[in-house]
C-alpha cells in the first residue's frame, strides 16, 4: 500500500450495514501515510459514529453542508478540490440513484458532482436491490460516464439472504486503491496502438459481411491505457460507443481500410493490442448497384483478407504484440498455436460461449498467455477492469516497456 502514502483520499459513507467496515478501510490508508477526510450521509450515522472515523483519520467528519458556519471554505467544493481519489464504501443503491440522475440534496453527492477526482463506488445492498434492473441501469450509466466500480461479493447478507451485494473485501477495496495510484502514470511516455469493433465487406451499396463485435474491448483498453498516461492511437470498425477521452480516432470499414492505417501507424509504437474482429474473407466482386433477388440463390465467390495480426508479427520488431482469440472449444490450444503462427508476445483468449464473456457484453474473462507458455486466468469482470488486469499482467513481465518509453 506504499503507493497512497501522501495521497488525499476523501471516504464517503453511505447509510447500509457495511458502514462500520469503512473504519478498516480509513485506519488502513492512515497507516500507510495517506491523507484521509470523510464524508458522511445522516443514515451513515445511524451505524456507526463520527467520532470513530473522526479518531482513525485523525480529521474532522464532514457530514453537513451547513453544519460549519464559521469556515471561510464551502465544504462540498474545498473537499472536492483537495481530493486525489474519492472512494465510497458502501455505496448504497440511493447513492447511486442520486449521481446517476445528476441529484445532489446532500454533501457527499454534492461533492461527488463537484470533484474532478475519480470517483470508486463499492457497492453493498440487499442481493434483490443490487439485481434489480434499474439498479444494474444506474450502474452501466456510471460506468459509461467514468466512474469505477469495486464489485461486491456473493455470500450471506445481514438480512439472512444469500447472493450478491455483500461488500468487497477489505484487501480487495484496498488493493483497488492502490492500484488506482500505481497506475495512474506508468505508461507515460508509452505509444500504444489498438484496434477495436468489427470490419464490413460490402456485396453492394446495401449490404455486407460482417461479425457481431461490438468493439467495447478493444475501447476499454484505450480507455485504461490512456488512465495511465499512454499516448494511444485507436482504430476502429464502425461501432456505436463514443471514444474514450484523451484517443486519437481512426475510423475504418473494411479489413483493407484497417491493414492500411494500421501499417502506417505501428512503427512508431511501443505496443499494439489488437483486439478488433477483423473479417477474413471478402466477396471476390463488388456490384455498385443494388443485388435485384433475381433467383433463388445467390452465389458469393470470397477471396482472403490480409491477415493484419501475421503481418504486424514479421514487422514488430521490439514492438510489444498482443493478439486476442474468440473462441468456442480448445481455448488455450488454439489461441497458444495463434500466437506461435503470428510471432506474438501475448495472446488474451476467451470463450465466447461463456455468459458474460461474449461479443457485445460489458464483462470479460479469459486467460492472458505468454510466449513462454505461461497462462494467467482472469476472472469475469467489467471490461475496463479487465483491461487494467492485463495491462498489469504485461508490465509485471516487461518493466522495460515503462523504463524505456520514458
Amino acid at each position: 500500500m506504499d503507493g497512497v502514502k501522501g495521497k488525499k483520499i476523501v471516504i464517503g459513507i453511505t447509510g447500509g450495514i457495511a458502514a462500520y467496515k469503512a473504519a478498516e478501510v480509513v485506519s488502513s490508508l492512515v497507516k500507510k501515510g495517506a491523507q484521509v477526510k470523510v464524508i458522511m450521509t445522516a443514515h451513515a450515522m445511524e451505524f456507526i459514529k463520527p467520532l470513530t472515523l473522526e479518531t482513525l483519520s485523525g480529521n474532522p467528519v464532514y457530514y453537513d453542508m451547513f453544519s460549519r458556519p464559521g469556515a471561510w471554505e464551502i465544504d462540498h467544493i474545498s473537499l472536492a478540490k483537495w481530493a486525489d481519489l474519492l472512494v465510497v464504501v458502501p455505496a448504497t443503491a440511493n447513492i447511486l440513484g442520486k449521481v446517476a440522475h445528476g441529484i445532489a440534496d446532500d454533501l457527499l453527492s454534492t461533492t461527488i458532482m463537484a470533484t474532478r477526482a475519480q470517483v470508486i463506488f463499492a457497492p453493498a445492498m440487499n442481493t434483490n436491490m443490487y439485481t434489480n434492473p434499474i439498479v444494474q441501469e444506474n450502474i452501466s450509466f456510471l460506468k459509461r460516464k467514468g466512474y469505477m466500480f469495486i464489485p461486491p461479493a456473493a455470500g450471506r447478507l445481514a438480512c439472512g439472504d444469500y447472493g450478491e451485494g455483500k461488500l468487497a473485501d477489505i484487501q480487495d477495496i484496498l488493493e483497488t486503491i492502490e492500484n488506482y495510484f500505481s497506475r495512474k502514470s506508468d505508461l507515460k511516455g508509452v505509444k500504444i496502438l489498438v484496434t477495436a469493433g468489427p470490419t464490413r465487406e460490402y456485396l453492394d451499396p446495401v449490404r455486407f459481411i460482417s461479425n457481431p463485435s461490438s468493439g467495447k474491448m478493444g475501447y476499454a483498453i484505450a480507455a485504461a491505457c490512456a488512465e495511465r498516461g499512454a499516448e494511444v492511437e485507436l482504430v476502429s470498425g464502425p461501432v456505436s460507443i463514443a471514444p474514450p477521452p484523451g484517443v486519437k480516432l481512426y475510423r475504418v470499414e473494411t479489413a483493407q481500410e484497417m491493414f492500411e492505417k494500421v501499417m502506417e501507424i505501428f512503427l512508431s509504437c511501443h505496443m499494439v493490442f489488437k483486439a478488433a474482429a477483423v473479417g477474413d474473407y471478402r466477396p471476390e466482386t463488388y456490384c455498385p448497384t443494388k443485388i435485384k433477388k433475381d433467383s433463388d440463390k445467390l452465389i458469393l465467390t470470397l477471396v482472403k483478407n490480409p491477415d493484419i495480426l501475421k503481418e504486424l508479427g514479421k514487422r514488430k520488431g521490439k514492438c510489444i504484440l498482443v493478439g486476442f482469440a474468440a473462441e468456442t472449444e480448445n481455448i488455450e490450444e488454439y489461441a497458444t498455436k495463434k500466437m506461435r503462427e503470428k510471432n506474438l508476445d501475448f495472446i488474451v483468449a476467451n470463450d465466447v460461449t461463456r455468459q458474460g464473456a461474449g461479443f457485445e457484453k460489458n464483462t470479460n474473462e479469459g486467460l492472458l498467455i505468454t510466449r513462454e507458455g505461461e497462462v494467467i486466468a482472469i476472472p469475469q469482470m467489467d471490461k475496463k477492469e479487465f483491461a487494467h488486469r492485463i495491462i498489469d499482467e504485461i508490465i509485471k513481465r516487461c518493466p522495460a516497456l515503462c523504463q524505456g518509453a520514458n
